[in-house]
């Protein structure tokens, strides 16, 4: 089935098609602007990514998700299909015969144990002779055999599991195979160099185009390729379509995803290329704003979209209340409990918290993560049970995102200990929001935005980051006049700015200035223009007949 944009839609404002790459939920900033969008009027579809590869459907409120499968052949690198003949020689090839040998021996093995059961039974059932000693010894030789073959196997496997773990594309031929085809290929390099990022396009583009939308919310740096692409389809089938790029993080300040030299370079060709083909920018922080206009030469600011909760919105008919974080945690409203919510990794900084609880008597920790039983906490769990503190540690997994700030309210301070990565210097994150609106007392980390925000509204205390005595003592101070820190949140208008309904008036704000001329609904709408709003927000620029912005229009 086609789709032929807003027109075909009567009572619509036309049609937006939002691209993720994950799986929606666990992401509340891409739930809460599908949801604003659709409540604001338009027809919204917000496509992800399937976590498990089958395709998933369902409704946010009035948008629809669908999650699709994506095979990721391309995200392989070619290497990993061949022999490594030098270094393992004995290694199975890496074609899936490793795990089949290994298998067939232990079904072997287990086949014997059977045999060898049933002779016993026949031997206590008295049973004797020639026949039985003869099924003995042949037992006997296959086990041997079984135990020989098992060694080999084991050994080719393991020569195999090192082949494929050695080669991290991090040592000085894959600097120069970086350096090569960034200096031959430039912008494009990207093909070369990270060849997994056309499996999105592979994906998500047909489903793009099917769709047929007026305008496409890019989520961060590997979708906004895809959203270009489908604009410039759109452009030589005659469609105008427009094209919001949202940038959640600075790539350049990114922690590469894997461990090799092409990842940030390929990433960041990549994001260049694409950059010019939206019609307008938004992210989460005017300092990143700032640094976006100067990476990728943009004629305005990029809109600033807080990462800020929906206090307002409301739940499903049939969604269960809040649970209790408390009553999750299995203590009593007299026991001190700080929380931190959101990922859970290293940079994080969790591990400042596990290693101060001897240092704080009676305090327990509520940890709300996305993944409770990943290797990280479980290093975590494992380092408090060395500590004599496993019994004041509390692993929790998330709440829907309209549950977030009563389920918070809970505990007595909210903890963001991030340790200093350029990305933690630049915005204030999703949960200092939510620890705000749950009137929680802040103990933060010496992050440049979010220290700077705690000193001057007296919310809580700064710590020096990944430094466990100074952690102590911003708590002790916090604990010790909770109220005091609370009484921050009474400053008029301070929580009112923090909301996502302040925010959704900036997102649909940029939509309705993309969209105006093509908005039903907009009666004596004036057309969009190139100029940036008094809130920073960019107007469209002129595009070409192939889609991609007409020369000066968006870069500098």
């Amino acid at each position: 089935m086609e789709f032929d944009g807003a027109a075909d839609r009567p009572g619509t404002r036309g049609r937006i098609v939002m691209l993720v790459d994950n799986g929606v939920n666990g992401d509340s900033r891409v739930q809460k602007v599908a949801r604003s969008a659709a409540e604001a009027g338009w027809d919204v579809t917000l496509l992800g990514r399937s976590p498990h590869g089958a395709a998933q459907t369902w409704r946010l409120g009035p948008a629809e998700v669908r999650l699709l499968p994506m095979p990721d052949p391309l995200a392989r690198r070619r290497h990993e299909f061949r022999r490594a003949w030098l270094r393992w020689p004995l290694a199975y090839p890496p074609s899936g015969i490793a795990a089949h040998r290994a298998q067939w021996v232990r079904a072997w093995q287990t086949d014997i144990r059977q045999r060898e059961a049933e002779l016993t039974l026949a031997v206590r059932a008295g049973l004797a002779g020639r026949r039985l000693e003869r099924r003995r010894r042949r037992l006997r030789i296959e086990r041997n055999a079984t135990h020989l073959l098992r060694r080999w196997v084991s050994l080719r496997y393991w020569m195999l599991t090192r082949a494929r773990k050695g080669r991290k594309l991090t040592g000085p031929w894959d600097r120069l195979y970086t350096w090569f085809w960034s200096t031959v290929q430039g912008g494009r390099a990207w093909r070369r160099l990270e060849p997994g990022l056309w499996d999105y396009e592979l994906a998500f583009g047909p489903v793009v185009d099917e769709l047929a939308p007026d305008l496409i919310h890019a989520h961060d740096f590997r979708m906004v390729g895809v959203g270009a692409r489908a604009k410039v389809r759109a452009a030589e089938a005659g469609r105008d379509v427009k094209l919001v790029w949202d940038a959640h993080e600075f790539l350049p300040g990114v922690q590469p995803w894997q461990d090799n030299a092409r990842w940030l370079p390929a990433h960041r060709a990549h994001e260049r290329e694409y950059v010019p083909y939206a019609d307008a920018a938004i992210t989460v922080s005017a300092s990143l704003a700032e640094l976006l206009r100067r990476e990728h030469g943009l004629a305005e600011l990029p809109a600033v979209v807080l990462n800020a909760p929906d206090v307002t919105g409301e739940p499903a008919v049939d969604a269960a209340p809040a649970p209790e974080l408390r009553a999750r945690c299995g203590i009593g409203p007299e026991v001190p409990l700080l929380v931190y919510s959101g990922v859970a990794a290293p940079k994080r900084g969790l591990g400042t918290m596990i290693e101060a609880l001897p240092q704080l008597t009676g305090v327990h920790v509520a940890l709300v993560v996305n993944k409770p039983d990943g290797p990280y906490v479980r290093d975590l769990l494992s380092r408090a049970e060395a500590l004599g503190v496993p019994d004041r540690v509390h692993v929790l997994p998330y709440v829907a995102h309209w549950q977030v700030v009563p389920f918070l309210s809970g505990a007595d301070v909210g903890v963001i200990p991030i340790q200093h990565w350029p990305n933690h210097e630049i915005a204030l994150i999703t949960k200092f929001f939510e620890y705000a609106h749950a009137r929680l007392p802040l103990v933060v980390s010496d992050v440049k935005t979010m220290a700077g925000t705690v000193r001057s509204t007296g919310q809580g205390e700064v710590f020096r980051a990944e430094d466990v005595a100074d952690y102590v003592r911003a708590v002790r101070a916090v604990l010790a006049d909770r109220e005091r820190y609370r009484a921050a949140y009474d400053r008029p208008g301070l929580l009112e700015g923090w909301t996502w309904a302040a925010q959704a008036e900036i997102l649909t704000g940029v939509y309705r200035r993309l969209l105006a001329g093509a908005d039903p609904t907009a009666a004596g709408a004036e057309p969009a223009r190139p100029v940036a709003s008094a809130s920073g927000v960019p107007g469209p620029e002129p595009v070409e007949p192939s889609g991609r912005p007409a020369a000066g229009a968006t870069a500098r």
